[in-house]
């Protein structure tokens, strides 16, 4: 019987996932816009609890729902470089993950992801940030621990 991959259990999970070499890349407005519309658009795969969208990372909050964690990963990263349609990479490998245990987890991985443009001296407040979930553009769920 074949062991399931670590991301294969459900549940909630913190990620991060860099660009190619660090690049900036969502540091052009228009291109974390386009991300932000990437990930919106597979929504009904995943439940979005938490995001950030750094000049060269990004951190999701997110609950797979009828998919993997791999498969949505495959989702956003592959969506949004066909959307960019650039013949350059977009994307570091893999991603980094770490499954929510409880509440309290939670709570520490989602303001770890709201102060980072703050720690990063790219805004002076959370909400002075267009793309991330302290200033939501994108509709967002409710977290429920179990």
């Amino acid at each position: 019987m074949a062991i399931p991959s670590r991301t294969a259990r459900p549940g909630t999970y913190f990620i991060t996932t860099g660009t190619h070499n660090r690049r900036r890349l969502f540091q052009v407005e228009r291109n974390a816009a386009l991300l932000l519309e990437t990930i919106d658009h597979y929504r009904a795969s995943y439940l979005l609890h938490a995001y950030v969208v750094m000049p060269d990372h990004l951190h999701l909050i997110v609950t797979p729902t009828d998919i993997t964690l791999e498969r949505t990963m495959q989702l956003i990263k592959g969506g949004f470089s066909h959307r960019l349609a650039s013949k350059l990479l977009v994307w570091q490998r893999g991603f980094t993950d770490h499954r929510i245990r409880d509440a309290a987890d939670y709570n520490i991985r989602r303001d770890y992801l709201h102060r980072n443009p703050v720690e990063a001296r790219l805004c002076e407040s959370p909400e002075a940030y267009p793309f991330f979930s302290a200033n939501p553009r994108l509709r967002l769920d409710e977290y429920l621990s179990g």
